[in-house]
C-alpha cells in the first residue's frame, strides 16, 4: 500500500473541464457526529499527457456536518496515484482511499471539500463511476431511511450559469497592515507591493515587489503559517539569488503540475520573464530568469501601447493551453497562448483580449481565475477612478478566451474599492490596488472558491503624495463579507 499526502494544497481545483468525469452522490455518510448522510462527488481531469494525468475531486456534503471523511473508489484500467494534495491518499490494487488532512476534516451541510492528485495510466484512463463516503455508497441524495436535515442541502453543480456563486455586488472588510517594509544592511526598503500568494505544505508563501528609498525595484519572499505571523516573517530578497539584480517586479507564483515545478513570473521592463524551482520554500533555489518572448514585445503591443508601459504578466492554463495576460497602462489587456505541452515556450498569437477608449478604466494588475464548482472564469482589472483612487473592476466568461460579461465593473459598484471596503477604525488606505486572491489550489489552473473570497492587496496612507516609485505601499487582506455560499 502506498500513501500520498506530502504536498498539501489548501483546496484543489473543482469542476474543471471533465476530460473524464463520474459524478455520483452518496447516502448515509456516517462520520463522528453525523446522523443523516449524503454526498455529491465531482471527479475531473485537469490535465492529461501520454503517461500521466492530474485529477481534481470535489465532495459536497448533503447530510449532517462531518468531522472527518474518507472517500473511496476503484480504477478499472490499472491507473495508479503517484502523489496528492489536500488529502492523504493510499492505493491497494485498484482500490483508492482518500482521507482528510487534520485541517479539512470538518465539512458543514451543503459545504464542499476539494483535493487533487497526480496519477499514471497506459492504454486508457476511464473515470471511476462509483464512490463511497465513509463506507456509504454515493447516490446523489440524502439517505431516505433516515430523517432529512432541517434545511435542505444543495449540491455544487458541475456546470453553472455565468457568475454562479458570485454576487452582483461585493462587500469586504480589510485587515490592518499585515506586511510592510523590512530593511537590512543592503536593502533600504520603502514599499512592499504587487503580492502573489499560495498556500503549500501548511505555510503561506508570499512574493512581492519592493522599492527602496531611491525608487529602485526588486522582489522579496516571505512565508508563515498564520496571517498573524506575517509582520514578523523574515524577508528574503530575491536579488541575492540567481534571479539577480536589476529591475524585477510584479511576481506571479504557481505550481505547474505537468512538470512538477514552481514558476515565478515577473516583469523586467522589456519582457515577461520566469524562474523555476522544485522547492518554493527555498528562496536560493530559483533559477536564473528566462524570457517568454524571444523576439521581445509583440508587434500588436508595440502598435497600441502609446505612452504606456508593458506590465503585470499573469499565467492561467486550461486542459490544453496556457495563456499569458499583460497590460499596457493604455487601456489594453493582451493575451498570448501556447500549449500545455510546450509551456513555457511558444507564447504567440497575441491578441487584445479587452480594451477601453480611455486608459484609466482598464489600467493594469489583471488577474484571471477559474471559479471552482462552475464552468466560469473571473477577470479582475485595476482601474484608476475619480481623484486618482485605485479600485478593481470584474467580468465573468465561460472560457479564458471570453467573451467577458460585466460583473461589478464601475467605481460606484466595484469588485473592490473604497466604496465597498470597511475597516476597523480609520481606513489606512483608500486605494485597493494590485494584489491576488487566496487561491483554492496552487497549480496553473488558478482556481478560486466563490465562497468567502480573500484578496491580498496593496494599499497606502491616503495622505501620501510621493512620486509613484516612492509611494509607501503596504499589504493588507480583504475578506468578503457578503458571500452567497
Amino acid at each position: 500500500m502506498r500513501s500520498f499526502g506530502t504536498r498539501i494544497r489548501r483546496t484543489a481545483l473543482a469542476g474543471m473541464l471533465a476530460l473524464a468525469a463520474g459524478a455520483t452522490v452518496g447516502s448515509a455518510a456516517t462520520s463522528a457526529g453525523a446522523a443523516v448522510g449524503g454526498c455529491s462527488v465531482s471527479y475531473a481531469l485537469t490535465t492529461q499527457w501520454s503517461t500521466g494525468f492530474t485529477a481534481s475531486v470535489t465532495i459536497t456534503n448533503l447530510g449532517d456536518p462531518l468531522t472527518a471523511w474518507e472517500l473511496g473508489w476503484s480504477y478499472a484500467a490499472g491507473q495508479q496515484v503517484t502523489s496528492g494534495w489536500n488529502a492523504t491518499i493510499s492505493q491497494s490494487g485498484a482500490q483508492v482511499t482518500a482521507r482528510n488532512q487534520t485541517w479539512n476534516g470538518g465539512v458543514a451541510t451543503g459545504a464542499t471539500v476539494n483535493f487533487g492528485f497526480n496519477g499514471s495510466w497506459s492504454g486508457s484512463n476511464p473515470a471511476p463511476t462509483t464512490f463511497t463516503l465513509n463506507d456509504a455508497l454515493c447516490t446523489g441524495s440524502v439517505d431516505p431511511t433516515t430523517s432529512p436535515p432541517t434545511t435542505a442541502p444543495t449540491t455544487t453543480p458541475t456546470t453553472a450559469p455565468p457568475g454562479a456563486g458570485l454576487p452582483r455586488s461585493f462587500t469586504w472588510h480589510s485587515s490592518a497592515v499585515l506586511i510592510g517594509p523590512k530593511s537590512d544592511a543592503t536593502h533600504n526598503i520603502r514599499a512592499v507591493k504587487d503580492p502573489s500568494v499560495v498556500y503549500h505544505n501548511g505555510r503561506w508563501h508570499v512574493f512581492a515587489t519592493t522599492t527602496n528609498q531611491s525608487g529602485s525595484y526588486s522582489m522579496v519572499y516571505l512565508s508563515f503559517t498564520d496571517w498573524s505571523q506575517a509582520a514578523a516573517a523574515q524577508h528574503h530578497y530575491l536579488d541575492t539569488t540567481a534571479i539577480g539584480t536589476g529591475y524585477k517586479a510584479a511576481p506571479h507564483v504557481f505550481y505547474f503540475a505537468p512538470q512538477g515545478r514552481w514558476y515565478l513570473v515577473f516583469q523586467t521592463g522589456d519582457n515577461a520573464a520566469f524562474s523555476t524551482t522544485t522547492d518554493i520554500s527555498n528562496p536560493q533555489s530559483w533559477s536564473a530568469p528566462q524570457r517568454f518572448y524571444a523576439g521581445g514585445m509583440p508587434q500588436i503591443v508595440r502598435d497600441n501601447i502609446g505612452s504606456g508601459y508593458w506590465v503585470d504578466f499573469w499565467v492561467i492554463c486550461d486542459s490544453s493551453k496556457c495563456f499569458l495576460f499583460s497590460s499596457d497602462d493604455n487601456g489594453h489587456l493582451y493575451r498570448s497562448e501556447t500549449t500545455v505541452a510546450s509551456f513555457p515556450n511558444g507564447m504567440t498569437n497575441t491578441v487584445i483580449a479587452m480594451q477601453d477608449a480611455a486608459r484609466y478604466p482598464l489600467w493594469e494588475a489583471a488577474n484571471v481565475y477559474k471559479v471552482s464548482g462552475s464552468t466560469e472564469f473571473l477577470l479582475i482589472v485595476e482601474a484608476i477612478g475619480t481623484g486618482g483612487t485605485r479600485y478593481f473592476r470584474s467580468w465573468t466568461a465561460p472560457a479564458i478566451t471570453g467573451p467577458w460579461t460585466a460583473l461589478a465593473d464601475t467605481q460606484a459598484n466595484p469588485f473592490a474599492g473604497a466604496t465597498n471596503v470597511t475597516f476597523d477604525g480609520t481606513a489606512w488606505s483608500r486605494d485597493i490596488s494590485h494584489g491576488e486572491m487566496l487561491r483554492s489550489g496552487t497549480d496553473q489552473t488558478m482556481a478560486v472558491s466563490p465562497c468567502d473570497i480573500r484578496y491580498l492587496y496593496q494599499g497606502k496612507d491616503p495622505s501620501a503624495t510621493d512620486s509613484y516609485s516612492l509611494l509607501p505601499w503596504r499589504l493588507g487582506l480583504l475578506t468578503q463579507s457578503n458571500s452567497t455560499c
